[in-house]
């Protein structure tokens, strides 16, 4: 099972040709998706804003090399290794979660458009990084869901609180974990059952790739430019010149201001 190409098998049933056009459908589904989040919610040209606003708070200005080994450095640390969520667990399972996902989707793409046809012999290693992306995933995602995700001493919501944002990391693992089970009863020549874990796999990347603008897939694309502005915004400055605090009293439930305690 885990070296052999799932797709090619299913060639025999499923011209390679109709294979391919999924993949790309899916792809212009999180190219829209992703349109449309930057339309309505403004993300981009907020971006562009804060840009140009930081810029003229700036007291240093960085040349082309600063700026380059800004950059470099916030992908080397910040983005390819999240360094930003610390040494715990929870940078474990989203390393896993991530480099998974990116594994899974890549040997996907290649599969579907070199090999899936039954007369093309497929190199091993793909396969074997595509199920082991899968694994990946949702041992990252699994692991998050049920035991990270959940901060009872702080906000005492169980797992099974749902609400928009964990769409993404939802249709995710259940995608993930729906073509592991296809590709078993497929190899296990199980009749029947194959049919329904391919239809739900297909099904779940639709919700998944479908549902960019409901869900946080789209973040994805945001986090890397958000991390390099603040890392050049705090090189050249501009980070430090935020309006002081307000000195007002704070206030807390519905607007009423907190007297102090009364001693008698």
């Amino acid at each position: 099972m885990i070296t052999t190409n799932p797709f090619s098998e299913l060639s025999e049933f499923v011209p390679s040709i109709a294979m391919q056009v999924y993949v790309v459908v899916m792809m212009i589904l999180v190219i829209l998706g992703t349109l449309f989040d930057i339309i309505h919610k403004k993300n981009v040209k907020y971006f562009f804003e804060n840009a140009k606003k930081a810029k003229k708070q700036a007291t240093k200005t960085l040349g082309a090399g600063e700026k380059a080994s800004i950059v470099l450095k916030t992908v080397a640390s910040e983005i390819l290794t999240t360094s930003e969520l610390g040494a715990g667990k929870r940078r474990i399972s989203h390393l896993l979660g991530m480099y998974g996902t990116i594994i899974f989707w890549v040997t996907s793409v290649i599969m579907i458009f070199c090999y899936s046809t039954p007369n093309v012999l497929t190199p091993s290693i793909l396969p074997l990084l595509w199920h082991s992306g899968a694994i990946m995933t949702c041992f990252g995602g699994y692991w998050f869901w049920f035991f990270l995700r959940v901060d009872v001493t702080a906000e005492a919501n169980p797992w099974y609180r749902l609400i928009q944002a964990d769409l993404f990391v939802l249709s995710l693992v259940i995608t993930t974990t729906f073509a592991l089970i296809w590709s078993f009863v497929q190899s296990a020549n199980i009749s029947g059952w194959d049919t329904l874990f391919l239809v739900l796999f297909v099904l779940s990347n639709v919700v998944l790739f479908g549902g960019v603008y409901w869900s946080k897939f789209a973040h994805m694309f945001y986090k890397p430019g958000a991390a390099i502005q603040k890392n050049l915004a705090e090189a050249d400055g501009s980070r430090d010149n935020l309006p002081a605090p307000s000195n007002k009293p704070k206030q807390f439930g519905l607007g009423i201001k907190r007297e102090s305690p009364k001693h008698y």
